[in-house]
C-alpha cells in the first residue's frame, strides 16, 4: 500500500492528514476516519486504515483543525460541528481525488467521532456506510454520570469560570486535562486514570503530538451535544455500532438505546465481550476484532456494490 501526505481547505483553516491507497490503478472505494477526544492522527487510526486498505479500498485519516499538524486556533479546541464540517470537507477532498470511487464513500468514528459519523450518516447523502465505534452519543448524560454529583458541581464551576474569562479576553480561556491519575484531585474532561496511563503510553510510542488537554469550552459545546436528535434521519445508511462490553466511559447502555432506534434495517450491532473501552487502544487484539468487523462492514457496503 502507499501512504501520501494530503490536505485540503476546511472552512478556509488548512486540515492535514493521509491518504492510504491500495496498490491498484482502479478506482476504488475510500473511507474517512477521524478520531475522538484531542486525538491526532497517529492515535489508533492507522492500523483501521491498513486494514481497509488491505481490503481494497482507499483510506483517508486527519487531523482536526486545531489538533496535531492541522492549522487552526485556539489549539487544542474541539468544537463538535467543526469537526462533523472537517469530516464533510474531508469527503469533498476526496471526491476530488484522482484514483478515488466517489460514488462509494464510508466515514469510521471512534469515541467523540463514532457520534459524529452517525450525524453525518443522518445528514450527508454521500456516505454510503459508516461503522461507529464506541460512540459518545448524550454529552450532558455522559458527562453528569462519570463526573457523579460532586464532580458535575466543581466541572460547572470550571465552565462557568471560563465563561466570564472569555467575555472579559478571549485569550484568557481555561484549558482542561483530558484525564487524571487522580482525578478527585485534579478536574478532567474524562475522569478515568486509565484513560490518562493509556494515552500516555500512545504518546510516548506512536502519537508525541497528543496533548492531554482541552480548552474548558469544549467540555461546554460536549454538554450540548446528542446524536439523538439525528437518530431519525438515518433511514437508508448502512450502519454498523461497535460497542464495548460494560464500556462505562461513553456508557454502553446509550450505545445501545441509540442504536436500537436507527430506523433503517441496514444495521448490525457489534458488542465485544470481556473487553473495555480503553482496551480498544491498548490492546492490539481487541483491537484487530473490531478492524475486523469494519472491514467486513465496508467491504460489504462499499467495495461489493
Amino acid at each position: 500500500m502507499r501512504r501520501e501526505d494530503v490536505e485540503f481547505s476546511s472552512d478556509g483553516v488548512t486540515v492535514r492528514g493521509w491518504l492510504y491507497r491500495p496498490d491498484t490503478d482502479e478506482d476504488v472505494p475510500a473511507v474517512v476516519l477521524a478520531g475522538g477526544w484531542c486525538y491526532v492522527r497517529e492515535l489508533v487510526m492507522p492500523y483501521y486504515a491498513e486494514a481497509f486498505v488491505t481490503a481494497g479500498m482507499a483510506a483517508l485519516v486527519f487531523d482536526y483543525r486545531n489538533l496535531g499538524v492541522s492549522d487552526g486556533e485556539p489549539r487544542q479546541h474541539l468544537d463538535p460541528k467543526q469537526q462533523i464540517r472537517d469530516y464533510q470537507n474531508a469527503l469533498s477532498f476526496l471526491e476530488r481525488t484522482p484514483g478515488i470511487d466517489n460514488d462509494r464513500l464510508g466515514a469510521w468514528g471512534i469515541s467523540y467521532s463514532g457520534g459524529h459519523v452517525m450525524i453525518l450518516a443522518a445528514t450527508d447523502p454521500r456516505v454510503k456506510a459508516i461503522v461507529s465505534q464506541i460512540p459518545v452519543i448524550d454529552g450532558f448524560r455522559n458527562m453528569r454520570r462519570i463526573h457523579g454529583t460532586m464532580g458535575y458541581r466543581k466541572l460547572w464551576d470550571a465552565i462557568l469560570e471560563d465563561r466570564r474569562l472569555r467575555f472579559d479576553d478571549p485569550d484568557q480561556r481555561l484549558h482542561i486535562a483530558h484525564a487524571s491519575e487522580n482525578p478527585e484531585e485534579e478536574l478532567s474532561s474524562w475522569p478515568f486514570p486509565e484513560t490518562k496511563t493509556t494515552f500516555a503510553a500512545l504518546q510516548a510510542t506512536e502519537a508525541p503530538l497528543y496533548q492531554n488537554s482541552s480548552t474548558m469550552e469544549s467540555v461546554d459545546l460536549l454538554l450540548d451535544y446528542d446524536v439523538n436528535y439525528f437518530v431519525p434521519r438515518i433511514l437508508d445508511t448502512p450502519s454498523m455500532m461497535i460497542v464495548a462490553e460494560g464500556d462505562d466511559l461513553t456508557l454502553w447502555d446509550l450505545e445501545i438505546e441509540s442504536y436500537n432506534s436507527i430506523p433503517t434495517p441496514k444495521k448490525e450491532l457489534v458488542v465485544l465481550p470481556h473487553t473495555s473501552h480503553m482496551t480498544l487502544y491498548s490492546d492490539q487484539s481487541k483491537l484487530a476484532v473490531a478492524a475486523e468487523h469494519a472491514s467486513r462492514w465496508f467491504t460489504t457496503h462499499l467495495l461489493a456494490k
